[in-house]
């Protein structure tokens, strides 16, 4: 089964309470280890690797705490590498790292990598979730703000992805996850043309991965959500009330790396809205 395309509106998508419920059973097959919900198999994060990007505050957090919560084991890149040790406390154990991670450095994340790599000798899940976002007009976009866009919104992501891409095969199920932006499927207005610009070209090379990386059973998924509330979103004028919260997004995603490889999805829009996608 492979799913193209899951619009979620409102929040929570997913209710864990059945599976809480659920008799739980292990069972090895072709060396992967598998957990079986009633009739439903999912893959079992127990002992895997995760690296999240821009894991110190808003969806970055979110998916850390709940990947960890889930058994991942967890690799965090931000550039402050203080403050993402600073997130961490209260819920951090032997299956965190921090590591400094700055999209704008090329080698910064081959060193992120590696040092994963050499930490826990494999790499089986990377999300790629650091961004940058200028909100200017279209007046007023310079090459300057486009260019540290373009860095870490585009070129950052493609520098981890063909990186991690060995380790990921050698895994057998691999996962990616895109956090891309309602952003990069349409145009809102006049709202922030140069970021929606950056996050079509990151939706661009989800795709291309998604195909180019297939055959070595790693699985891509993009998450698009629209408002979140975060602290990025604090200054756009929207009633928080209204907006996806970080942790029903994690949850979400926490499913879908779960999905065996036979049942992929390449696009989960998440919307608090409604949105004119077509």
């Amino acid at each position: 089964m492979s799913v193209n395309n899951i619009i979620f509106s409102g929040v929570n998508s997913f209710d864990s309470r059945a599976a809480n419920h659920a008799k739980l059973w292990l069972r090895h097959d072709y060396g992967y280890t598998r957990k079986n919900v009633g009739d439903f198999e999912v893959i079992d994060p127990q002992g895997r690797v995760m690296m999240v990007s821009g894991a110190n505050r808003g969806i970055g957090a979110a998916l850390a705490r709940q990947f960890h919560s889930d058994g991942w084991v967890v690799s965090l890149g931000a550039r402050n590498v203080d403050q993402l040790e600073a997130s961490i406390q209260g819920w951090a154990d032997h299956n965190v790292s921090c590591h400094s991670y700055d999209a704008l450095d090329p080698a910064s994340g081959d060193i992120w990598v590696q040092a994963t790599a050499d930490l826990r000798g494999r790499v089986d899940g990377l999300t790629n979730n650091a961004g940058i976002g200028h909100m200017e007009g279209l007046a007023d976009l310079s090459e300057e703000i486009l260019d540290e866009m373009w860095a870490v919104n585009v070129k950052g992501p493609l520098r981890l992805i063909q990186e991690a891409r060995p380790l990921l095969a050698s895994s057998g199920e691999g996962r990616i996850i895109n956090v891309v932006s309602l952003s990069g499927k349409r145009v809102k207005g006049t709202f922030a043309p140069g970021y929606a610009m950056t996050k079509h070209a990151f939706l661009a090379l989800h795709h291309a991965v998604r195909h180019a990386t297939f055959d070595d059973g790693i699985r891509v998924t993009a998450i698009c959500p629209g408002y979140v509330e975060t602290d990025m979103t604090s200054a756009f004028g929207v009633d928080p009330s209204i907006m996806i919260q970080p942790d029903d997004l994690a949850e979400t995603v926490a499913t879908i790396v779960k999905l065996p490889n036979t049942a992929t999805v390449a696009e989960i829009l998440m919307t608090c809205e409604p949105e004119v996608l077509g």
